[in-house]
């Protein structure tokens, strides 16, 4: 479920028998969380969620994966997970929520199946297409893999409004241990692309944190987006059974950030944006307009 407290969005796995949170309801329908027993927020609401996250149709084309990120839980899951929706599924469900005035946007991400990163491509235009047919002035968000300036092009021209091209890692060394099959020189062409079709403020880039990163090397990663027109999305590590070998096969066997640590983390965020003239707010679609999963500076805080 998602909830909604003050300015804070936040995502929680729900479990009727055991939890470090507990969701408590007054006589007069009002919400508060206890953590281990101990009261911690004194008013939270629910955040009803459209698909996958509150105000947005967000979609997966398909989970599946041919490329091998440690992190990454997508090549791992079952089969039964990918739902095989059509792009006029997609478009129709996409239609439905907006006209039940559940969402503001709508989001499309996918992995890459088979290596063929021009088949996955071509998917994404022609769901974009299928989904602008029928909202015409719905912002549409894209997270896709490409290999290449004219796909980015061909994004836009299909219709998209925002693009995610993720860099994943702060450091060459570090992205080439966890993402062995993908190319980081041609993620950075993408996104210097992607910066002049889009525009400053309109491109974003993944940068998972707590894979062995210093906190330089972090600030470095984040200043070369900046000034290239991109704004970082900067996303804790999470550990869980999908990834938990692959992690450790990468070398990454350190505990997961703390509270204190992705606070940190956060608050350099914000600083370097600031430095570069460079605001989430910009945003209407995707995960920074969503702040369900991570700590968004000038939306969160």
């Amino acid at each position: 479920m998602a909830f909604r407290f003050g300015n804070m969005r936040v995502k929680k796995a729900i479990s009727y028998t055991e939890g470090e949170f507990e969701l408590h309801a007054r006589e007069d329908g009002s919400l508060y969380l206890t953590h281990r027993g101990e009261p911690f927020i004194d008013n939270i609401e629910f955040d009803p969620v459209a698909f996958h996250c509150p105000g947005q149709a967000f979609f997966t084309l398909d989970p599946r994966c041919s490329y091998r990120c440690a992190f990454c839980a997508s090549p791992r899951l079952p089969a039964s997970d990918n739902k095989g929706l059509t792009d006029e599924e997609i478009a129709e469900k996409a239609l439905e929520a907006y006209r039940e005035g559940r969402i503001t946007a709508v989001s499309l991400t996918s992995g890459v199946i088979g290596g063929d990163v021009g088949l996955t491509a071509d998917r994404f235009i022609s769901c974009i297409r299928a989904v602008r047919k029928v909202l015409p002035d719905m912002p549409i968000g894209i997270e896709p893999y490409a290999d290449s300036p004219e796909q980015v092009r061909a994004f836009r021209e299909a219709g998209a409004d925002e693009i995610k091209l993720n860099i994943q890692a702060a450091t060459p060394e570090i992205f080439a241990r966890v993402c062995p099959d993908l190319d980081r020189g041609t993620i950075l062409r993408c996104l210097k692309e992607a910066a002049g079709v889009f525009g400053k403020g309109k491109v974003s880039s993944n940068i998972i944190i707590g894979l062995g990163e210093t906190r330089e090397e972090l600030e470095e990663c984040m200043c070369q987006l900046c000034g290239m027109g991109v704004v970082p999305t900067v996303r804790p590590l999470r550990r869980n059974a999908f990834n938990a070998e692959s992690l450790k096969a990468a070398g990454v066997t350190q505990p997961l950030l703390s509270p204190e640590e992705m606070v940190s983390a956060a608050e350099l965020h914000k600083d370097v944006l600031r430095r570069y003239g460079m605001d989430t707010r910009t945003f209407r679609t995707m995960c920074l307009e969503c702040t369900c999963c991570d700590l968004v500076p000038f939306r969160d805080f």
